[in-house]
């Protein structure tokens, strides 16, 4: 039901939405003014009803309008800045092995190590319902022709999770009472992935490849 001001009839006027959808078969719908029913005269409730019905017609169109979907264009901006990259003066397999003491110097766990990739993780939970997980992944490639010079790559992405609570229904059936079951109910939780970026802060690679330049001046990496 709505309630209209209705100017002719000098009052609020409530209008029925299923006498509306009649009125071209009901020529007298039902109109409640002043919270009694009443009989305006035809001429003025016709203009009120025409009036209610255009503002129906307004309220039904806002409820079915459909949100406008986003558009985002590319995220990416190819430069020349080398905020994932650094030379060293290292082979590749020596600066690959850098980076893994480097990574396992910081609590990260080694998914993979060869002398080309190293790949490790490690999680993080800033508050009870939160957590982050750090995917590091480096690439150790030669950058001169004796190899004594490598170009290492690295990425980081950081994964984003929830806590998502639910309640799992189940009934407990008691064999001395018959059929008799007793419902209760059992929660669960489990964490949820709500997003995925990659990280892109100069200030992190740069602390990182410190340390890769630290392990290579090692004695066993930098004699080798």
């Amino acid at each position: 039901m709505q309630i209209i001001e209705c100017r002719e009839l000098r009052g609020p006027v409530r209008v029925y939405p299923d006498s509306l959808r009649n009125l071209s078969l009901n020529p007298n719908p039902v109109i409640v003014f002043g919270g009694t029913l009443t009989a305006p005269p035809l001429a003025r409730m016709h203009r009120c009803a025409r009036q209610a019905v255009a503002m129906v017609a307004l309220l039904l169109a806002g409820c079915n309008t459909v949100p406008p979907v986003q558009h985002y264009g590319p995220q990416e901006r190819f430069g020349s800045v080398a905020t994932y990259s650094r030379l060293f003066d290292a082979s590749p397999a020596h600066t690959c092995e850098a980076a893994r003491r480097a990574l396992l110097s910081q609590g990260y766990l080694i998914n993979s190590a060869s002398a080309e990739q190293v790949e490790g993780k490690k999680n993080f939970q800033p508050d009870a319902e939160s957590h982050l997980q750090i995917l590091i992944r480096v690439v150790c490639v030669p950058d001169a022709a004796n190899g004594q010079v490598s170009l290492g790559f690295v990425t980081a992405v950081q994964d984003r999770y929830t806590l998502k609570k639910a309640n799992n229904s189940a009934s407990l059936g008691v064999g001395a009472l018959g059929s008799v079951s007793l419902p209760f109910m059992a929660g669960s939780e489990a964490m949820v992935r709500i997003g995925s970026e990659t990280i892109a802060a100069d200030g992190f690679y740069d602390s990182f490849f410190d340390l890769v330049r630290r392990y290579l001046s090692a004695s066993d990496l930098a004699d080798d």
